[in-house]
């Protein structure tokens, strides 16, 4: 993919969708930590049914430790792993309170520090709660920088930083939720819907798939 598909790549859905948003639902910092967490390995959708009945309850690290691990459980038994999950959850309660007076923290190190916590819950963090220009690389989009030509690489690691290194930076901030709903809806994993897709002739992709 070429810097002029590039562009044209980003501009497309930006006018498609000026102000992207993750699909998960968070009133704060913390909830938006909590939903990240249990979203590995699990949808946005069945994340979102579980929290709506757990951040009624339990919105702040305080209340979550209250709940114990069996009531947290209680809470998100519908969502897979949810056992380790809700561990590596009291757990980071835990260490919110004891280190960082219950916030948050913005710090890449702070964050992967936390139980539960690697690089790509990190990133989803620092772009969606504090802006930061930064790529969290999951599935949706692996798959699409690779299949489009955008930045190919083997692992995620690789991926992110020839992403961070290649999109312009006007639509840095934004790429992460762009690409994460393009590879959920329109590039899709088994057979990508290029008949549908307003930036199939920016990608490098062959054969294009044809309406079924």
């Amino acid at each position: 993919m070429t810097k002029d598909h590039l562009a044209h790549f980003f501009a497309t859905l930006r006018a498609a969708n000026p102000a992207p948003v993750t699909e998960l639902e968070y009133s704060s910092v913390f909830e938006l930590l909590v939903a990240v967490l249990l979203s590995a390995q699990a949808t946005d959708v069945s994340v979102n049914k579980a929290t709506r009945s757990l951040f009624r309850v339990a919105n702040t690290p305080q209340k979550m430790l209250a709940l114990g691990l069996e009531g947290l459980e209680q809470h998100i038994r519908t969502i897979g792993l949810y056992h380790s999950k809700a561990r590596h959850l009291l757990q980071t309660c835990q260490m919110l309170i004891e280190r960082h007076d219950a916030q948050v923290p913005r710090e890449r190190a702070a964050l992967e520090a936390l139980p539960g916590v690697g690089r790509k819950t990190a990133n989803v963090i620092l772009n969606c709660a504090f802006g930061e220009p930064t790529m969290a690389v999951d599935t949706h989009i692996f798959r699409l920088a690779n299949r489009t030509g955008m930045a190919p690489g083997k692992t995620p690691l690789e991926v992110e930083k020839k992403l961070l290194k290649r999109i312009p930076s006007e639509y840095l901030a934004d790429a992460h939720h762009w690409l994460i709903l393009h590879g959920r809806y329109v590039c899709l994993a088994r057979t990508p819907k290029c008949w549908q897709c307003s930036v199939a002739d920016d990608c490098d992709y062959s054969p294009k798939t044809a309406a079924p």
